[in-house]
């Protein structure tokens, strides 16, 4: 059988991180540009988390949604993910699944400390069209950063889905982004085989918020993003375009493939006033 659409789903939330990069005061000053490049990467690490959220939730999901207590459907996917610092639980009469981190930081296998819970409520059994999963975090830091917000993932069929986000926000020492965002994920290649390793999606939608320096923004995807699931891409997109709009009227586009060839890198340009520089999104936070 295909593996769940739902495998991915916390990429999505990636560019919406990126996105927060419009919260930079942009000028024809290059300190400016460099400024808006630091708060691009900075941003994007923080909202990676949502994939790692996802692959937790896909990975633990009940292999029988109607059996209480049912084993997760891919445990050596969550032991990859997760490591031993979790503790699982389904109930099968509310189709609820908690991962529980415990109270004091475990740091899992990518070297990322983690506390708190992920709650995940599904609909049915997530492989069908649909079908929808709702996420919410309580009391959850990674790197005791503060992650909170509702995510529901809806399935479409032929592995594609949606992703609604409300009421989001990381919260740093250095102030806190809120955001709400809307995606569509359209599955392009990858079907009817059971590795993701050949799954491809082009993604579209745009996202609103208040950055850590209380900038409002909308950022809208222009080209649609292109994610690609083999060695080197799982984390970050490897071409499309999105523009951001702050409410002090500056404009940025942020460009996955500033190279034009689609490289499996963590490589992307941001462009300000007409001046361009390199970034690095994805890996770390």
């Amino acid at each position: 059988m295909k593996r769940s659409a739902f495998r991915t789903l916390g990429f999505a939330a990636l560019a919406s991180s990126t996105l927060l990069l419009a919260a930079c005061d942009k000028t024809n000053d290059p300190q400016a540009t460099a400024d808006a490049a630091t708060s691009a990467e900075d941003q994007s690490l923080a909202e990676d988390e949502n994939a790692t959220v996802a692959d937790l939730v896909e990975a633990a999901a009940p292999a029988d949604a109607a059996v209480n207590g049912s084993a997760a459907a891919e445990p050596t996917d969550l032991g990859r993910v997760a490591g031993n610092c979790l503790t699982r639980t389904y109930d099968a009469p509310t189709r609820t699944l908690t991962l529980d981190f415990g109270t004091t930081n475990c740091v899992g296998p990518n070297g990322v400390a983690r506390r708190g819970k992920i709650v995940a409520v599904f609909s049915g059994p997530y492989r069908q069209a649909g079908a929808t999963v709702t996420i919410t975090l309580q009391n959850y830091y990674r790197n005791d950063n503060l992650h909170t917000g509702t995510r529901t993932i809806t399935n479409l069929g032929q592995g594609s889905w949606s992703l609604d986000v409300q009421n989001a926000s990381v919260t740093t020492t250095a102030g806190t982004h809120t955001w709400a965002s809307q995606r569509t994920y359209t599955r392009t290649a990858g079907f009817g085989t059971r590795t993701i390793a050949d799954d491809e999606y082009t993604v579209n939608g745009q996202t609103s918020g208040t950055n850590r320096k209380g900038v409002s923004y909308t950022a809208t995807v222009q080209q649609p993003l292109i994610k690609r699931f083999q060695l080197g891409c799982a984390r970050t997109f490897v071409a499309g375009t999105v523009k951001i709009l702050t409410s002090k009227e500056k404009e940025l586009v942020l460009n996955y493939d500033p190279t034009g060839t689609q490289a499996c890198d963590n490589i992307a340009s941001v462009t300000v006033n007409g001046v361009t520089r390199t970034i690095r999104v994805g890996g770390r936070l």
